[in-house]
């Protein structure tokens, strides 16, 4: 078999055969397949697309070129959410305790973020001593006795995905709907789960932009997980804003923890609710709306709260901050950003404003830089609502009073202020099956 019969098969309209796909993927993860040859195959599917099948085939040997976690000593269902990532997505410090209070299994693996988009990992490492990292052993029994783990992607996952990633970023390859479904389920499948739940992301502040685009990814990886025998659901939520207030990674933790006391912000809580609700629904524990109402519960009779409390106590972390958040480390330095003129914000560049609060030192550009965990941004006013000329819009944090200039220009630069109300938007724009 030549790479170069596969590259000109995919580049004339031809449908790859497995075989032929497992031989690209195992060429790039051992190297054997130079990266000019790589590019050309990952354009040439740009171009060409692939079929469902050729999507699954290579989804599979993606998620076949290194490790896989195996969940069998964990006992009761198993169910996790992925998000394909946002700016104040902080879901999965809510809803996993949600999930686990109400007796759901949740195993759960999450990345770093880097770029506009926060990573789940940043925001708990944010508390005082907790880790991130335990043992297989470590991992297992802890979901085992209180239900829920949290950690880090520390095992090799994918690495065929790492390298493919690489080379799409440099050869305008990134947005190909099978490269990305296969790149995004490739590592989720890796990890030993009974039920996924995808939040995928629409709009400004998200991967794909658009919502036909978003259900199209959706149902591609929904199809993917259905037939590696997972239970899939897809929702498409709406990233054309932040969600709830609060933007970096300590400032996202408190506000996690302000919505699992009942006080946060209704659009946060609304995309966790219905979150959690699919994510028990799946699991068995009825209808997505009964999902929801249970959710409703372990939240008022405050068993979500001890949940995640009981977590971050079982990794090393300081519980007393989940106890009282008014004792997370607060920056050196804030700055208040005003609006210029009188209207509605009309609209925002939620991307902009995710990459405004990296400048603050909220998040990174590689993978080595290292994080300002107190800093962010809270928002005063978001889109729909009123604000005078010299009102504050948004309240940046910081250890470094350099950066508050340029940062509030770039999101003054991404608020959209207008004399006409918007429209509303639903915050959740459908749901895939």
């Amino acid at each position: 078999m030549r790479m170069y019969d596969i590259i000109k098969k995919k580049r004339d309209g031809g449908e790859l055969s497995t075989e032929e796909i497992d031989f690209f993927i195992r060429g790039v993860t051992d190297g054997s397949i130079p990266d000019y040859q790589i590019s050309a195959l990952c354009m040439a599917i740009y171009y060409r697309g692939m079929s469902v099948r050729e999507t699954c085939d290579l989804t599979f040997a993606v998620r076949d070129s290194g490790d896989k976690t195996d969940f069998s000593a964990i006992k009761g269902i198993r169910v996790d959410k992925h998000s394909t990532g946002g700016v104040g997505d902080k879901t999965s410090l809510v809803v996993a305790p949600i999930v686990a209070a109400l007796g759901v299994k949740v195993a759960k693996m999450s990345g770093r973020g880097l770029g506009h988009t926060g990573g789940t990992v940043d925001k708990l490492e944010a508390i005082d001593g907790f880790r991130t990292t335990l043992s297989e052993e470590e991992f297992i029994a802890q979901v085992n006795r209180i239900g829920l783990a949290i950690v880090g992607q520390s095992r090799q996952f994918a690495p065929a995905d790492k390298k493919l990633y690489a080379l799409r970023d440099v050869t305008a390859t990134v947005d190909s709907m099978p490269l990305i479904a296969a790149s995004i389920m490739g590592k989720k499948l890796a990890a030993d789960d009974d039920c996924i739940v995808l939040d995928v992301k629409t709009g400004s502040g998200s991967f794909m932009k658009s919502v036909e685009k978003s259900r199209e990814l959706a149902q591609l990886m929904v199809d993917i997980g259905k037939s590696a025998g997972k239970k899939m659901v897809a929702l498409i939520t709406n990233m054309d804003r932040p969600l709830g207030y609060a933007i970096g990674n300590s400032l996202e933790v408190i506000e996690a923890v302000e919505t699992l006391c009942g006080r946060g912000p209704a659009d946060f809580t609304e995309v966790c609710l219905t979150l959690a609700g699919h994510m028990l629904s799946l699991a068995g524990m009825g209808t997505p709306e009964e999902g929801r109402e249970l959710a409703k519960q372990v939240i008022a009779d405050g068993r979500a709260l001890k949940k995640f409390a009981e977590v971050v106590a079982a990794q090393g972390g300081d519980a007393s901050l989940i106890e009282d958040p008014s004792k997370f480390k607060k920056a050196k330095y804030e700055y208040p950003v005003k609006s210029a003129v009188s209207g509605y914000i009309h609209g925002v560049d939620t991307e902009a404003y995710g990459l405004s609060s990296l400048m603050l030192g909220a998040g990174r550009n590689t993978a080595e830089d290292a994080i300002d965990y107190s800093a962010g941004i809270v928002l005063k006013k978001k889109t729909g609502e009123f604000v005078q000329k010299g009102e504050t819009i948004a309240v940046l944090y910081s250890d470094n009073a350099t950066c508050f200039v340029a940062a509030a220009e770039k999101l003054l630069a991404a608020t959209a202020v207008e004399r006409e109300k918007p429209a509303d938007e639903p915050l959740v724009y459908g749901v895939v099956v």
